[in-house]
């Protein structure tokens, strides 16, 4: 087909909201040709709408953990039955995603992201209405499902219509919901759990996903340049395009490395502050709101440093900084209140940090027309790899006979070992513009 005739078809595929005035310079869709590079789309809508999608996501995934020792009290479940409420939630979102990937972009992301909003929002009733474990466990595989699809939307959305020079701010601008979730969204929970109910959290967080749903499709521009290209290939081809390139190979064993790294360590951080460190449970909302309110300031930081200095390099020094506090949360022992939120405010600052510019590097590392599956399987082995390292750590660990938590310590050094090999692999990743340039 001409480019002429390309360009005519991906324009009837684009809403009539998203008018010239409003395309980002420098956005992908610019650089297809259908809108002309004039000036700025009003892109802070466009965030915060895409902020508070992830900072339900997040909420609903961090909210469970510490509930455990509700759940113990309530369904009389075992450190096992718990594991599951955790790991169903990841294995789930990693199938989904994984099927939702072949046909993603074949439809209008903002569509896309209010299905998944829907089902998300349905999930979370279904949670809070559960009467039995089963019926939870259920719950959190819904909402995993959808969680997954959220997730993955929301940095294909970033890609298409921020300018790659404005990126790394986007995305931290996104990421800093996970410390909204840790200042404000935590403690409110917990709160609300110790004074009413446990199901409290999860209806606040149906109501959330409504409105969230009301103000995406009011301020969410339609753009659908992807389509042509996803209606001409099969799902055998989108598997070939996608896998079949090393660079691609490499983003995906990147994220890989990171997520199992990462969730080696977080689902028994609050346990581990409790049985070994001497934290109260009463306590541990200001873990969550010291170390969100440190990493809400630091994700802006981190992001504008990355469109500064690039996307590698700030990877690299942030994951290099991170191996401390990795090690340290996994090492301490008995310890002040005070050493304890330190540590764990340096881990959560440091190890979210490091995933701002990763997530960067990585959209960039897709073409525009692949970019909705990519980031749908990218999701589906994010999800994936966060469900092994949580049942890795928790087959290596044990509860000793005077209630300590045991070899906590060899998975902090693990995690930390798996990070050094993340750091070498990310000088191997290459952006799209990059591979354009390379002299064969």
């Amino acid at each position: 087909m001409p480019h002429t005739d390309k360009t005519s078809f991906i324009s009837d595929h684009l809403d009539s909201s998203v008018q010239p005035s409003e395309a980002g310079a420098g956005s992908e869709i610019v650089d297809c040709g259908v809108i002309p590079d004039t000036e700025t789309i009003h892109e802070w809508p466009i965030l915060l709408v895409l902020a508070a999608v992830q900072f339900i996501h997040i909420l609903d995934f961090m909210v469970i953990m510490p509930l455990g020792p509700e759940f113990f009290r309530l369904f009389e479940i075992t450190p096992q039955q718990f594991g599951s409420l955790v790991t169903v939630y990841t294995f789930s979102a990693a199938i989904c995603s994984f099927f939702i990937a072949f046909i993603v972009d074949r439809y209008d992301r903002k569509h896309a992201l209010i299905c998944a909003c829907t089902g998300f929002m349905l999930a979370t009733v279904l949670c809070a209405s559960a009467i039995n474990y089963p019926m939870l466990l259920c719950g959190r595989a819904v909402a995993g499902m959808f969680g997954g699809l959220m997730s993955a939307t929301i940095f294909s959305i970033i890609a298409d219509l921020i300018p790659e020079s404005r990126r790394g701010k986007a995305t931290g601008t996104v990421m800093s919901s996970f410390s909204f979730a840790a200042v404000i969204g935590m403690p409110a929970c917990l709160f609300l759990v110790n004074f009413l109910s446990w199901r409290i959290p999860f209806v606040l967080l149906a109501f959330l996903s409504f409105f969230i749903i009301v103000a995406a499709n009011r301020l969410l521009p339609s753009v659908r340049p992807h389509a042509y290209f996803a209606h001409r290939m099969g799902p055998l081809d989108q598997l070939k395009n996608i896998f079949l390139n090393q660079n691609h190979l490499i983003a995906f064993l990147l994220i890989a490395i990171l997520m199992f790294s990462g969730y080696l360590v977080i689902p028994f951080i609050s346990t581990y502050m409790v049985t070994n460190v001497g934290m109260d449970e009463h306590e541990l909302p200001y873990l969550y709101f010291f170390g969100g309110l440190f990493s809400f300031f630091t994700a802006n930081v981190f992001g504008r440093l990355t469109d500064r200095y690039g996307r590698r390099l700030m990877f690299g020094v942030l994951a290099i900084v991170s191996l401390i506090p990795v090690l340290w949360i996994t090492h301490i022992s008995e310890a002040p209140l005070f050493l304890a939120l330190t540590v764990s405010t340096l881990f959560m600052i440091f190890v979210t940090g490091r995933v701002i510019p990763l997530m960067a590097l990585i959209t960039a590392a897709v073409r525009p027309n692949l970019r909705g599956s990519f980031m749908s399987f990218h999701m589906s082995i994010q999800q994936l790899s966060a469900g092994l390292g949580s049942l890795l750590a928790g087959s290596m660990m044990m509860i000793n006979v005077h209630g300590k938590m045991m070899h906590y310590d060899t998975v902090g050094t693990i995690a930390a070992a798996i990070t050094v090999v993340g750091i070498v692999l990310v000088t191997q990743l290459k952006t799209v513009e990059e591979l354009d340039g390379k002299v064969e």
